[in-house]
């Protein structure tokens, strides 16, 4: 039985910047008690000081961490919604909405977001800003190469035109590419982006607790131009929304409302 979780916390907000309270307890400590099991360690001290000796161990410990799973056009409905439904009232003549995919992984989501744009403006000046905390998956995203499988669900139009096969993987195109602009940043530390258009947080938020959560919303609330709006994940509906300041558009997309 592994012991002193409390202390490991304290110690990995030290080296990290991650602060573990604001995750769900149970579940997250299953998963590192796991990972700690997999690397043959027998106490969190003895595991925390390899992860400050080890490179490798402390990549895989953010990746493990920050639970990387993504897809290209997750949820097809929902894109359709955003595309056809939410954009038109964003988007306005002679501008290009300012866009902030957070928690954007291995890039899937934000080269998603570029390729839709595409059917509505030109987007040689479009500059998404896409963010993680895991600097392994923003370099992942950087290099823009993946599996046929995270491309299932993407229209054929955009595999044919924004991709190029290599042996068995699919390079996205230097067009979209250049629409990216990917960051470093922590959802529970660092100051959000202002006055976004449109932000997409999706599938992360389910892993932090009520108060994290509540916190988010409130700073992407704040992150938001007036009008813009929050798309969250399908397992991520905001209860009350009003409490927030957010006023429901369609499911899973809450538009900015109220006095700041």
């Amino acid at each position: 039985m592994l012991t002193d979780y409390e202390g490991f916390k304290v110690k990995v907000l030290k080296l990290t910047g991650i602060n573990l309270s604001c995750y769900k307890e149970r579940q997250m400590k299953r998963r590192i008690d796991s990972l700690i099991r997999k690397n043959n360690y027998d106490d969190y001290d003895n595991y925390f000081r390899a992860l400050v000796q080890n490179p490798k161990l402390y990549d895989e410990f953010i990746n493990y961490l920050t639970i990387n799973v993504s897809e290209f056009y997750r949820n097809p409905t929902q894109w359709e919604i955003l595309e056809k439904e939410i954009m038109p009232g964003i988007i306005k003549p002679g501008r290009i909405p300012k866009i902030w995919s957070a928690a954007c992984s291995t890039g899937e989501e934000p080269y998603s977001l570029a390729m839709m744009m595409s059917r509505l403006v030109d987007i040689s000046s479009l500059k998404i800003l896409a963010t993680d905390i895991d600097d392994g998956a923003i370099e992942k995203a950087m290099a823009g190469v993946y599996s046929s499988k995270s491309l299932e669900n993407l229209p054929k139009e955009f595999i044919s035109n924004y991709f190029t096969k290599e042996g068995e993987k699919y390079k996205i195109s230097d067009k979209i590419k250049s629409c990216i602009k990917f960051e470093h940043h922590n959802l529970l530390e660092d100051k959000y982006p202002e006055k976004c258009d449109l932000i997409v947080c999706r599938n992360v938020m389910i892993y932090f607790t009520e108060e994290a959560k509540a916190t988010m919303h409130n700073k992407f609330r704040e992150s938001l131009n007036d009008n813009g709006v929050l798309f969250v994940g399908s397992t991520e509906q905001i209860i009350l929304p009003q409490r927030y300041k957010l006023a429901p558009l369609r499911t899973f997309f809450y538009k900015r409302s109220g006095q700041a």
